[in-house]
């Protein structure tokens, strides 16, 4: 669970922006849309393999 304290000086703008980026590189959202619905352990591993396929293709790209 993100948890962000107010700093003194600091405006609920800037809190709010640095409670945003801590959501975001802790990965919550992520994890909350991945988990919305209910996905098969094959539909897993078949997506997985998709996502490993993409990323050696561009990597592959990449260097050349």
């Amino acid at each position: 669970m993100a948890v962000v304290k107010l700093r003194a000086n600091e405006s609920q703008e800037q809190l709010l922006k640095r409670f945003r980026k801590m959501v975001v590189k802790s990965g919550i959202l992520s994890t909350v849309r991945d988990k919305r619905w209910f996905v098969s352990r094959t539909e897993q591993r078949r997506l997985e393999k998709k996502k490993a396929i993409r990323r050696l293709k561009r990597r592959k790209v990449n260097r050349y």
